[in-house]
Order: structure tokens, then C-alpha cells, then sequence
């Protein structure tokens, strides 16, 4: 079993930054991946990106290739998502997810969400 508690959602104006982290309790959060996920109003759930247990590697949508920035520190069992130049189409809430390595992410553990809101 693994908590996930995300923060730092907030409004923000197109190009702004924001950065999101979460918290993970539980079991060992350095051998889950961890991925983020947003879903925007009467929109399905959304891949953003995800990170290896060891941060090697990481993947993204090609909507915010450039401009977001996974990361992970397994130290203080947090992982983060640096969202900068951001877009009103960015506005969504985004949840934070950990699945096992090998595993796909049909069932991964959730966090809350948290929002996240991009005035034009």
C-alpha cells in the first residue's frame, strides 16, 4: 500500500510556473515509477508523465515536452512535476500515481489531486 498526497496546485496566469510534489507513505516509494496525470472538465484522465524508480528515465506527453520537468527524490519519498510556460489548455486537476516497475498503469495507486488552474 502507498499514500500519495499532492500540493502546490494554484492559479496561475499563462506562462507562469507552478511546481507540484508528492508525498508518498507506505511502502517503499523508491521501487514504485511515478507517474502524473491530469483530467480537465468533461475530459478523460490524461497521461503527463512518468519517471523510473531510479529517475533514469522518464517519459512525457508531447503537449508539454519542453516545459515540464519530472523529477524525484526518493530520500524524502517525494516526487515533483515543474510546470512552467504554462497554457490555459494546461488547467486541469492533476493527480499524482505509483505503479510497480514492469507493471502498466491500469491500477496504480491515486492520489487526491490536486488543481490546477491557467488564466489566459
Amino acid at each position: 500500500q502507498v499514500q500519495l498526497v499532492e500540493s502546490g496546485g494554484g492559479l496561475v496566469q499563462a506562462g507562469g510556473s507552478l511546481r507540484l510534489s508528492c508525498a508518498a507513505a507506505g511502502r517503499t516509494f523508491s521501487i514504485y515509477t511515478l507517474g502524473w496525470f491530469r483530467q480537465a472538465p468533461g475530459k478523460e484522465r490524461e497521461f503527463v508523465a512518468d519517471i523510473s524508480w531510479s529517475g533514469g528515465s522518464t517519459r512525457y506527453v508531447d503537449s508539454v515536452k519542453g516545459r515540464f520537468t519530472i523529477s524525484r527524490d526518493n530520500a524524502k519519498n517525494t516526487g515533483y512535476l515543474q510546470m512552467n510556460s504554462l497554457k490555459p489548455e494546461d488547467t486541469a486537476v492533476y493527480y499524482c500515481a505509483a505503479k510497480r516497475t514492469g507493471e502498466n498503469w491500469s491500477n496504480p495507486y491515486w492520489g487526491q489531486g490536486t488543481q490546477v488552474t491557467v488564466s489566459s
